[in-house]
């Protein structure tokens, strides 16, 4: 389930956009990481300045992400916008593994209109150099995408080493095997299942590595996690188009079927 204010308005929205948007799109695959969604919302949810309604917002299209992205105007910019105060917040909790989990989350793939479409990157600069280091992952239709995917593994697997967490984990930020372009059915391979507490992509066995774990073991080499301030010497350029904001806590429903059917 999803938190935000006013149910009732967010499902005519839904309904109406379920209507008006069109249907090329791998599908709707917000809830494919779910427990990386929720443990993010926790964090989140300690602070949230900006009052954005849910994580979830963040990883779908500009129109539909605008109404849960509260403060945050710059809709490119919201995942990483999450994803920062997030980081923030379990950062001062002492809480590796939900900064690893805000990591992860700036990575994952963000619904776009049709399969193929890129989604556009974020070009301001967010407060925490981990978390400006990366990137979201690309549809992975789009061209050039596998050696994208790669290269923003590699460096989150860098950025989890850096505070203390496995950079293996970096692999769970993974996406889909490539759809078909053109498909009319929009399902190409994804899941999106907001009941499956483990993650769909991850309990259907949908999940692409983008590495291998010897890849990210050498690019990890070197790196000792002793906190973000060698996460930020570590840093890398291969995500430099990132953005800043914080984040509020969020309260509220809204249902699986609305999600899943209206952000394109």
């Amino acid at each position: 389930m999803v938190f935000i204010k006013s149910s009732f308005a967010l499902v005519a929205l839904f309904s109406t956009l379920a209507f008006s948007a069109p249907v090329r799109r791998e599908v709707p695959q917000e809830h494919s990481h779910e427990p990386i969604i929720t443990k993010v919302r926790a964090s989140l949810n300690l602070n949230n300045p900006d009052k954005i309604q849910d994580p979830i917002f963040a990883l779908l299209g500009n129109a539909a992400a605008a109404a849960g992205a509260g403060d945050i105007t710059n809709l490119d910019c919201l995942q990483q916008a999450v994803a920062d105060q997030a980081f923030t917040n379990a950062k001062a909790a002492g809480d590796v593994d939900g900064q690893v989990n805000a990591l992860i989350f700036r990575a994952l793939e963000r619904n776009t209109g049709s399969v193929g479409q890129a989604s556009v990157l974020c070009t301001e600069t967010a407060k925490n150099p981990e978390v400006a280091a990366i990137q979201q992952h690309q549809d992975p239709a789009s061209t050039g995408a596998a050696a994208t995917n790669k290269a923003i593994v590699l460096e989150l697997a860098k950025q989890i080493a850096a505070v203390g967490g496995n950079p293996l984990d970096a692999l769970k930020s993974g996406t889909f095997a490539p759809g078909k372009i053109g498909d009319p059915t929009a399902k190409g391979n994804t899941c999106d299942d907001a009941n499956d507490a483990n993650g769909c992509i991850f309990t259907q066995n949908l999940l692409v590595n983008d590495a291998t774990e010897d890849e990210i073991n050498q690019a990890v080499a070197g790196i000792s996690g002793s906190g973000s301030s060698s996460a930020a010497a570590t840093a890398t350029t291969a995500a430099s188009g990132s953005a800043a904001t914080c984040a509020p806590p969020s309260t509220v429903t809204v249902t699986v079927a609305a999600t899943a059917t209206a952000r394109r």
